[in-house]
This record gives C-alpha cells, structure tokens and sequence, in this order.
C-alpha cells in the first residue's frame, strides 16, 4: 500500500544516512535494547508496514524479554496465521489502520494492495484473529478530505475495539509533499468528524481524537536509520544515531513536548 497522506515515507534520507534502506537486523535489536535501558517501557514498530520486515517478530521477541509493553500499527494485509505463530507471546497491542470501509475511498487514497483493497469482511476477520491471540485491539483513522462526513462508528461498534484513535491527516514537508494536498482538513472538519463518531464511547470504546497539533512534538519516534526524530516545524528534524551516541544525547537533540503526550492519552498499558 502507498497511502497518500503517509508522512513517514523518508524518502529525504541519504545515502551517508542509510546506504540499504534500513538497519539491519544486529543493530536494530541494539536499538530496542537501548531504549529499555534508558528507562522506556512501552515501543510501537509502525511504518510504512511494519510486518514487512523480516525481523520484526525478532524485535518484538527482544523487547518482551527486556519487559518493554509491546505495539504494531498494521494496514492488517500481512497478519496472517502463520505470522501471529512467529509473534505468539510478545505482542500486546495491535492497531489497524482503518480510514474507511468504503473500497473506493480507499483506492483514491491509496490505502490498496495490488489486488485491491481490504473489504470489511477482511478487516473484521483479521482483528478477531488478533483479539483470539489475546491481543489488544487498537483502530487507527485518518480524517482527511475523502472521508470527513463519514459515520465509521457503526464498523467500530462491529469491530469493538479496545481504542480508537482518530488523526487529522497531517502535511509534513518532504514526506507527502504533493500527495496530502487535497486531502487536507480544517480543525472545524475535524472536530465534526469526532463529534458525529463520539457516541461509540457509550459502547466502551475508549474515542481518542489526535489533532495536527497534539500529534506535532508528542511522540518519541526512532526512524530506519536509528534516530530520534521530531516533525515540530512541519518537516523533519533528526538526531545522531542512537547507536552511536547513546539515548540520552541523542534525545536532546530532538523536541518532545510531555504535556502533550499526556493531553493525547499517551499513558495507557
């Protein structure tokens, strides 16, 4: 899939920064096992898609043993049975990511495989799977201009799961560039999108709305090539690797701001 309005797509880096695209698998482990000795607790592998990676089950298995609390964010086309088999045990949280059930919109927003996009049946069918592996369900919304007068709080109601966090499609330059334009909400769209799905909190689904500015500077983020990265002037900014600078130096060569962490319900699990 090649969503439009991605905003981690790190076509920027270089090759000084990242000669094979990624960390290979040796020193991303050396990530992940930095971070936990730096006192973090929980670690999300998003994307892109994460399941992608080849390792990924290796690095759920490491932060697991290291007691990290453990999350995926999944456009759910690779969780398949045999691939919950590599992760059984060490994973806690999964979120999918679901804008729409709607197969056109989602073509339009590129959120399709080569064979066309999921369908509610699949999407339904994948969250049991993870929710029967005694995984915690999360689904992820993007608002943008394709979906913003869409009730989706019917499917939600349907998938039950535990939160639903819900994004206003954020522009960030030199990563969706061109892509995101008409896509773009107002905040006054966006807090109608809530407003009109909010009622799926009377079902017990904990409704967790993220605006461009509680999203900007809330999230500790690590990108391929091992850095700390923030995207609080609308681009990105990145540290020194990790790897070769340890956590802490290269943690305050970015900008995180707690008060918003908190105020987007970041402490959970």
């Amino acid at each position: 899939m090649k969503c439009r309005f991605c905003f981690a797509t790190f076509q920027d880096l270089g090759q000084g920064d990242l000669p094979k695209g990624h960390l290979p698998r040796e020193e991303s482990v050396e990530v992940v096992e930095a971070l936990a000795g730096a006192g973090f607790n929980k670690i999300n592998f998003a994307g892109g898609e994460p399941t992608l990676c080849p390792w990924l089950p290796d690095l759920l298995r490491r932060a697991r043993e290291l007691e990290l609390t453990t999350s995926i964010v999944t456009n759910g086309s690779c969780i398949t049975p045999e691939w919950l088999d590599r992760v059984d045990g060490c994973l806690d949280w999964a979120a999918v990511s679901i804008d729409t059930v709607d197969p056109a919109k989602l073509k339009r927003i590129g959120r399709s495989t080569r064979t066309g996009p999921l369908s509610e049946a699949d999407y339904l069918r994948i969250m049991d799977m993870l929710k029967e592996r005694g995984v915690h369900l999360k689904i992820n919304t993007v608002v943008s201009q394709s979906n913003k007068d869409e009730d989706l709080a019917r499917f939600i109601a349907d998938a039950q799961p535990e939160r639903w966090k819900v994004f206003q499609v954020l522009p960030v330059r030199g990563q969706n560039d061109g892509l995101v334009d008409d896509l773009v909400v107002t905040n006054e769209e966006f807090s109608s999108y809530v407003s009109r799905n909010r009622y799926v909190e009377a079902l017990g689904v904990v409704l967790v709305p993220e605006s461009n500015d509680l999203m900007t500077g809330s999230y500790v983020m690590v990108d391929p090539a091992g850095r700390f990265f923030d995207n609080v002037d609308g681009t990105h900014t990145y540290s020194r690797p990790i790897n070769r600078v340890g956590v802490n130096s290269a943690l305050r060569e970015i900008s995180v701001d707690p008060d918003k962490f908190r105020l987007r319900d970041g402490l959970y699990d």
